[in-house]
């Protein structure tokens, strides 16, 4: 009977001993699975928040696979699609091309040949271009410079801008004893309605074509151009101004002043007028240079075909 009641001992005290071995073996197991899930790739850290998420903090290793590296590569093709590409291929470093993209040919003009950007100092406007029905700017004053006539007329005035950069203009000039004279600024579309009809009457259409514009077509009604001449040539407005010393003063230093020689001599074909020496247009001290610098006409310089990179 002892025998037998030892042996039943031991078997207790075994099985007793593999009960215990048994939970703490699960023991650990729970806690590695609880650790693993926590973080399944066993890197990094956890994090339990207020609400009882939590979060997950990842060693960014810096490879092209990890999503610290897509985040980076992201932003930095958002960058370069914001830095260098702006529309037809301008770029946020080169503000030229920026403009010149915004103001391009083919996106400022509707179904109706109407321009859409009457307001801007780069609109243009031709013989395929015309600004809206009824339009007249609305900041239009009179450029303290000399006229060649003393009255009143709504041809002295100009759009804000362009009237102080032509007293700029008219300035500059006078430094460099050159005298010039303001002959026709700012021309409403009522009056160019008469100039036109007075040229078809007296001169013919072929030739009021290549010198006047159809109503609502001038770049006078703008408020932005202007024609000049000189006492020296007796203020008349005719090519013989491009070849008096007024007339290549102008020709060479107008950009500095914001303005461009409108009509370019040979550009018929392209600007649709006949060369004008006389006629200047305002298109601001960033552009002009640009524009004297590229010889373009302004139908060329704000085509979408040479806004490039």
């Amino acid at each position: 009977m002892k025998s037998t009641t030892g042996r039943q001992r031991r078997m207790v005290v075994m099985l007793s001993s593999l009960m215990i071995c048994g939970a703490l073996l699960a023991a650990c197991q729970n806690g590695s699975g609880t650790e693993e899930s926590q973080n399944p790739n066993g890197t990094g850290n956890t994090q339990q928040e207020t609400d009882g998420t939590t979060v997950h903090f990842t060693e960014d290793k810096g490879t092209d696979g990890d999503n610290g590296g897509d985040d980076t590569s992201s932003s930095g093709n958002s960058g370069e699609g914001t830095d260098s590409e702006s529309g037809n291929g301008a770029t946020a470093e080169d503000p030229l091309l920026e403009k010149r993209s915004i103001s391009a040919l083919q996106t400022t003009i509707d179904a109706q040949s109407l321009v859409t950007n009457a307001e801007s100092m780069t609109v243009i406007v031709n013989k395929q271009r015309s600004l809206p029905d009824g339009y007249e700017p609305d900041d239009l004053v009179e450029p303290n410079v000399p006229f060649s006539f003393d009255e009143p007329h709504e041809k002295r005035h100009m759009r804000k801008e362009a009237a102080e950069a032509l007293e700029k203009l008219f300035a500059g000039a006078k430094a460099d004893g050159i005298e010039l004279r303001a002959v026709s600024g700012y021309r409403s579309y009522q009056r160019q309605v008469s100039i036109y009809n007075n040229n078809v009457k007296t001169k013919g259409q072929e030739y009021t074509d290549r010198v006047s514009s159809v109503p609502g077509r001038s770049e006078h009604q703008t408020g932005l151009a202007i024609d000049v001449s000189s006492p020296s040539v007796g203020n008349v407005l005719e090519e013989v101004f491009g070849t008096s010393k007024e007339g290549q003063w102008l020709a060479e230093h107008a950009a500095e002043y914001g303005y461009v020689i409108r009509y370019l001599q040979g550009e018929e074909d392209t600007t649709g007028y006949v060369y004008e020496p006389w006629h200047i247009r305002y298109i601001g001290t960033d552009l002009a240079p640009d524009v004297a610098k590229s010889g373009l006409t302004l139908e060329e310089y704000f085509d979408e075909a040479n806004i490039k990179l």
